[in-house]
């Protein structure tokens, strides 16, 4: 379990060290797919880099603390990559909407819940 620890651990340092950017409000429809609207905020930690070349994904919830509850691992068929997503501040019922918004076109994703110590 200690490698566990140390990864939520990590992903924590990583989050509090980075400013969240919201740039797709919740109910906003994605630039280049009209039909997928964001049941969250969505946005990135700003200064970090992902796979595709951007800055790391979020997904914001409704729980203030903002914490990180969740990632989700995807793989994008169209840009050919995998990634992690993290959800901040996100309830289970979220957790499930954005997970569902990332399943409903070509990329896949898998909920990984942080464990409750």
């Amino acid at each position: 379990m200690r490698n566990n620890k140390a990864f939520w651990a990590a992903l924590d340092d990583l989050v509090a060290s980075s400013r969240v950017v919201i740039d797709r409000s919740k109910g906003t429809a994605h630039p280049r797919f009209p039909d997928l609207i964001y049941p969250l905020d969505y946005g990135y930690l700003e200064g970090t880099s992902a796979p595709d070349g951007r800055e790391i994904d979020v997904w914001v919830g409704s729980l203030p603390d903002r914490k990180l509850t969740a990632i989700v691992a995807t793989v994008d068929t169209l840009k050919r990559d995998a990634e992690v997503k993290l959800l901040l501040g996100c309830t289970s019922a979220e957790a499930s909407d954005a997970l569902r918004t990332i399943n409903s076109g070509p990329m896949a994703g898998t909920l990984i819940e942080r464990p409750r110590t």
